[in-house]
């Protein structure tokens, strides 16, 4: 699996299942963000809020020559999509944003969307926790502070985590830098252009705190 972010809480995973390739991109993001108008294609795209001002227009949004038109995932529930297993999760203390566990090459991955509500119900925990690579929002701007996303990386317990919503160059949004998240998470970072991951690269014990080129 091979995962890349392109800013904001946009990811691109590109999976390998029943002998063919799927990409998911989550949360394209809007012009208004500044960052470079977004060209990919992809077989799903999943929504951590449909209606929000940070989220792209999806009208024009194309699709992979085994998938013309994307299947757009929008709502909590449970999906099975191209070999992908996705499960959608509505946050109680926030209706308007979904919480997500992608089931890929044998891998879980979390993500939390444009969460800014710091404390999740035991029952959303259960259905997140454990994640083999956590995404989580640090911007401090519409979404959790640096601290609130470590206090909740922590109960969590991913294998890997990646932040996502800072502040990078080119983006027109009042963002926080990553420092901060990165100090509370313990100075122990990776910055890679991408990441290429099997189950069998994940670390065994602690949490790998990776930061992402976009």
């Amino acid at each position: 699996m091979t995962i890349q972010w392109l800013g904001n809480s946009c990811f691109k995973i590109q999976t390998k299942s029943n002998g063919g390739e799927t990409t998911i991109l989550t949360d394209p993001y809007a012009a208004k963000c500044g960052l470079p108008k977004m060209k990919f294609a992809a077989d799903i795209v999943v929504l951590s809020r449909e209606d929000d001002e940070l989220i792209g227009d999806l009208k024009d949004f194309k699709g992979t020559e085994q998938t013309p038109k994307p299947f757009i995932v929008k709502s909590p529930g449970e999906y099975e999509l191209q070999g992908s297993f996705v499960y959608g999760l509505s946050h109680s203390a926030q209706e308007k944003n979904t919480l997500y566990v992608l089931s890929v090459e044998d891998m879980k991955i979390g993500f939390l969307g444009l969460l800014n509500k710091k404390e999740l119900t035991a029952s959303e925990l259960e259905s997140i926790e454990g994640v083999d690579i956590l995404f989580v929002p640090i911007s401090g701007e519409k979404t959790l502070t640096a601290a609130d996303a470590a206090r909740l990386v922590n109960q969590i317990e991913p294998r890997i985590v990646i932040p996502m919503c800072y502040k990078i160059p080119g983006l027109a949004l009042p963002f926080d830098a990553p420092d901060r998240f990165v100090k509370e998470m313990g100075n122990h970072e990776e910055e890679l252009d991408k990441l290429k991951i099997s189950k069998k690269d994940l670390p065994p014990e602690e949490t790998r705190l990776i930061l992402l080129k976009p």
